[in-house]
């Protein structure tokens, strides 16, 4: 046996997504990293010994222009073009490779951490097992990262903890229960099927559960096309410590899943002989435990309300999702959901402890309630959460500041790294007094100045109420539609106010009006509506239902637009009146329109501080069709020379797309249709000359950062496009230089 010391500047605790992205994080802003994972693959319950989606703050599609930026971007973006059949194994290694790719990171896997040196509210050490090699291993950091999930570092170390659900009274929760209890949400187990293309018999094992004997036939949804994280409601232990009693849960676990599969082989009830189990998870996916309390508790109010803190470093989107402590024998259903109205803001207060100096959490156990607890756990969330722990981290470090000092006094240097790194922040002003782009101007060969398409590829119709999204920029002043009608009569269209610049729903009434349609098919016809904003934002255009009248749609829709129909509201599910009301019913396009006059949502200042992802708008230039110009080109000039060392170049890769790992649904391509392809940047010297810093080709990221051989004096920097991914047009989100 071998006592090993390994000394770093951090040390991260967990190879989930939590994990894996704090690491990189603090890496990519110059610490050296110990990345301590006790499993043999990294990606927590995402992996392939555990097989659960990942998801994030885009709620399924529910919420919009949400899909994560930042590492967990990458990674989703990556495992598009490398994995687009979902499978487990891949996933793993794309996240592996991420990983690897950073120097400053050493990885630790088969470590389990079992003890913690602590005294006066600091870790000083943790020591881990590592199985196989059969090494204990020290680890000494200033600062350390508890992203273990259970939350065993912070616990060990004296970290102030909450469990179970808190009572109503304490942070006046609608839904926290009256009285407080240990209740937790559950763990489960999933299992893959195949079809093995013949007859395949099912002997159950004696430890089968007959489900017959419970509630689960009854009262869950069981499928023979169904597998994977469709059997999500297979959870259990929520009555239980799902720490203490870890093994039984998951023998458990293992048999009801058994049983459910003896069940559709057995039972005569499902087509079901050719089909045969060709995984079934061994480890049980955790949901909740520990949660630590930092000098902010996150709380129902804040998800619901959309509080925008100062100091917020992530976002989220998914719902308030809660399930019922008996889980899969429960009589109720298996989860109810609330959702905000939008995507909702995590402040930095919830990812370090409040009473132990050097330790910061990511993932499931940061600083929130229960209930709110209920839509941070999911792992998108938690990979956001990792970075901005990470990065903060290193920030703290690298100047000298705990946690606390950090935020309180020096925000603004995670805040201006965060932009830096493109993580996933809501409404932050790129405001880096680093970024020299933010003392340039740029102009374009081309723009989209016109909010319009015009081409009708089908019909809708106005069976139930529509609403488009449209960015005004600055103002609306009138709009038209190209609509059908087989009689004479009158369509009433409203223009709404989402209220906050990350929502997509009609929250407040502006105006409406009455427009007479005489009968007749593809007319234009004019909408006297208009608005002008205190400063540019979206507007939705309601049309009310009318079974005489159909519009035209067209897939080909134009950036941060997008188009909504009424619907009938899940009674189990809980919204705002508003949101209850509606769905996303084109993904790829929207109505035929024409909006009057030009729009500057798509002009090339756009790319010159701002934001970095659609927040009022679609924060982006656009040039027009590529038929129109073939090669576009932007440009930034500065009125005096400055010193660049680096270019930042940031493209669009459609954060409306919903990317999901492991089958829960395919996108139609490899590579993201909006981001550039091929491009040439070039620099200017102050003497007028251009020279080369790089060309491009085959790109398929968002993030594309270029390092000039040594800092050069420039007064214009110079991108050309040479294609896109498939796009009609380029369109780009920012260019930095620093």
């Amino acid at each position: 046996m071998q006592q090993l010391d390994v000394h770093t500047d951090l040390t991260v605790v967990g190879g989930g997504l939590a994990g894996v992205c704090a690491a990189i994080g603090a890496a990519r802003q110059g610490c050296t990293v110990a990345l301590v994972q006790n499993r043999p693959v990294l990606g927590g319950n995402s992996s392939s010994e555990i097989r659960v989606w990942v998801c994030g703050a885009t709620a399924h599609g529910v919420q919009h222009f949400a899909r994560e930026t930042g590492i967990m971007g990458e990674l989703f973006v990556e495992n598009q073009y490398r994995n687009p059949e979902g499978n487990p194994y891949y996933w793993d290694l794309v996240v592996l490779e991420a990983v690897k790719a950073e120097p400053n990171i050493r990885l630790f896997l088969n470590t389990d951490v079992r003890t913690v040196a602590a005294d006066d509210g600091e870790i000083r050490s943790v020591t881990g097992w590592q199985m196989g090699s059969e090494k204990e291993i020290t680890f000494h950091s200033p600062a350390y990262a508890d992203c273990s999930g259970d939350g065993l570092i912070g616990f060990l170390a004296g970290a102030e903890f909450m469990t179970g659900r808190e009572p109503r009274s304490a942070y006046g929760e609608s839904w926290a229960p009256e009285v407080p209890d240990g209740n937790t949400l559950g763990s489960t187990i999933l299992f893959y099927t195949k079809d093995a293309g013949e007859p395949v018999r099912f002997v159950p094992p004696s430890f089968a559960k007959d489900i017959s004997t419970t509630s689960i036939p009854e009262r869950r949804i069981i499928r023979t096309d169904a597998y994977g994280c469709a059997y999500w409601w297979i959870e259990w232990g929520g009555e239980l410590d799902v720490v203490d009693d870890n093994e039984r849960i998951r023998d458990e676990l293992q048999a009801a899943v058994y049983g459910i599969w003896d069940h559709i082989k057995n039972s005569g009830r499902f087509d079901a002989d050719h089909l045969t189990l060709e995984w079934i998870g061994a480890v049980p996916g955790k949901r909740e435990y520990r949660r630590f309390v930092g000098d902010y508790v996150l709380t129902q109010h804040d998800v619901l309300g959309q509080t925008e803190f100062d100091d917020r470093v992530a976002f989220g989107g998914w719902s308030i999702d809660l399930h019922p402590p008996g889980g899969m024998y429960a009589t109720e259903r298996g989860s109810k959901h609330w959702h905000p109205d939008g995507n909702y803001h995590i402040p930095l207060r919830t990812l370090y402890s409040r009473n132990v100096r050097n330790l910061w959490m990511a993932g499931r156990n940061i600083s929130a309630t229960h209930v709110a607890f209920g839509t941070t756990r999911v792992m998108a969330t938690c990979a956001v959460l990792g970075e901005a722990a990470g990065t903060a981290a290193a920030v703290a470090l690298s100047n000298g500041l705990t946690p606390r000092e950090l935020t309180t006094e020096r925000f603004d240097l995670v805040r201006d790294a965060l932009q830096r790194a493109d993580a996933s922040v809501l409404g932050v002003v790129d405001s880096d007094p680093a970024n020299l782009a933010l003392g340039a101007s740029a102009t374009a060969s081309s723009t989209l100045h016109r909010l319009a398409v015009e081409v009708s590829d089908g019909t809708l119709p106005l069976a139930a109420d529509v609403a488009m999204v449209l960015p005004v920029d600055p103002a609306l002043d009138g709009l038209e539609l190209l609509v059908d009608s087989c009689e004479a009569t009158s369509l009433t269209v409203e223009l709404h106010d989402p209220l906050k610049p990350q929502n997509y729903l009609p929250l407040a009434r502006l105006a409406g009006c009455e427009v007479e349609l005489p009968a007749g098919e593809k007319r234009w016809v004019s909408v006297p509506l208009s608005w002008r904003p205190d400063q540019p934002g979206n507007v939705l255009v309601v049309l009310k239902a009318n079974p005489a009248v159909s519009v035209h749609t067209s897939a080909a829709a134009l950036p941060g637009t997008i188009c909504f129909s009424h619907r009938e509201p899940d009674p189990d599910e809980q919204y705002t009146e508003q949101f209850r009301s509606w769905k996303h019913i084109l993904p790829r396009g929207g109505l035929c329109y024409r909006v009057v006059g030009d729009t500057s949502a798509y002009s090339p200042s756009q790319v010159i501080g701002g934001y970095s992802r659609p927040y009022g708008g679609p924060q982006l230039w656009s040039s027009e069709d590529l038929a129109w110009d073939p090669a576009p080109r932007l440009e930034l000039t500065w009125s005096e020379p400055v010193e660049v060392a680096e270019v930042v170049v940031i493209l669009d890769d459609d954060v409306e797309e919903d990317l999901i790992n492991l089958h829960h649904h395919r996108t139609p391509y490899e590579v993201l249709p909006t981001l550039l392809r091929d491009y040439r940047l070039e620099g200017r010297s102050p003497d007028g000359e251009w020279w080369h810093v790089a060309t491009v080709e085959g790109n398929r990221r968002r993030r594309q950062v270029h390092r000039l051989p040594r800092p050069a004096v420039l007064d214009a920097l110079r991108l050309t496009v040479s294609a896109t991914n498939g796009a009609p047009r380029a369109h780009v989100v920012s260019v930095r230089a620093y």
